[in-house]
C-alpha cells in the first residue's frame, strides 16, 4: 500500500504476482492440471528428480494420494509397459498399501513407486497395440473367429465344426505350433511391435 492509502497495481506488480503463482498449488484449478501433467511427463521422460519434485508439490498442496497412485499405475502400463511389466505390479502394490496406510507414510510408498516407474525402461507398445486393435474392431469388417479356435461345449457344436482341427500348443516341442488365430480378413495384421529401447536406468 502506498502513502496515499491505495494499492497501485502496476505492470511490475502483475509480473511479480505471475512469477510467484508458480509456488501456489490449487488442487481444484489450473495448477492441479499443470502439476499432474508435469509429474506424468517426468516419469515418462525418465527423470526421477523431477518426478519426486512434482510429487512433493502435489502432496504439499493436499492432492489425494490415491489419485497420485492411480496416475503412477497408468504410467506403469502406458509408458513402461512390456519393457518392465513388474512396474505395474509395483504400482498396484503401492495403491493397495496407500489405501491401507494413508498419509503421512503414504508419501514414502508414492515416492518409491514413482521413482521405480521413472527409472524403468520404457515401451508404449501395449498402449499402441490395444488402441490399434480397438480402432479396427470399431471401424472395419474384421470377419469371424476361425472355427478351429471356437469353443465347443456341446456335441452339436462339434458336429458343426467348432474346435475341429485345433492344435494344442503344449503337445508340440517348445509348447508352440503354427496355426491361424486371426480371422481371414485380418491375417497378417500386426498390433504388438517389439520395439522398446534397451538402456540402463538413469543414474
Amino acid at each position: 500500500m502506498s502513502e496515499d492509502g491505495y494499492i497501485h497495481i502496476t505492470d511490475e506488480v502483475i509480473k511479480n504476482s505471475i512469477q510467484t503463482r508458480k509456488a501456489i498449488f490449487d488442487k481444484n484449478g489450473e495448477v492441479h492440471y499443470d502439476n499432474i501433467s508435469a509429474f506424468i511427463k517426468s516419469m515418462r521422460g525418465s527423470d526421477p528428480d523431477a518426478t519426486v519434485f512434482y510429487l512433493a508439490r502435489a502432496l504439499n498442496g493436499g492432492e489425494d494420494p490415491m489419485f497420485l497412485a492411480r496416475r503412477i499405475a497408468i504410467c506403469a502400463a502406458e509408458d513402461v509397459g512390456m519393457a518392465n511389466p513388474n512396474a505395474l505390479v509395483v504400482a498396484n502394490s503401492a495403491m493397495q498399501a496407500i489405501h491401507m496406510i494413508g498419509m503421512p507414510e503414504a508419501r514414502i510408498i508414492l515416492s518409491e513407486a514413482a521413482i521405480y516407474v521413472a527409472t524403468s525402461k520404457k515401451s508404449n507398445a501395449a498402449y499402441l497395440a490395444i488402441d490399434a486393435a480397438l480402432s479396427d474392431v470399431k471401424n472395419k469388417d474384421t470377419g469371424e473367429i476361425p472355427m478351429h479356435i471356437r469353443n465347443a461345449p456341446v456335441e452339436k457344436m462339434r458336429e458343426l465344426g467348432y474346435n475341429e482341427g485345433y492344435l494344442y500348443p503344449h503337445d508340440f516341442p517348445g509348447h508352440y505350433v503354427e496355426q491361424q488365430y486371426l480371422p481371414d480378413q485380418m491375417l497378417g495384421t500386426k498390433y504388438y511391435k517389439f520395439d522398446w529401447c534397451f538402456w540402463d536406468k538413469i543414474g
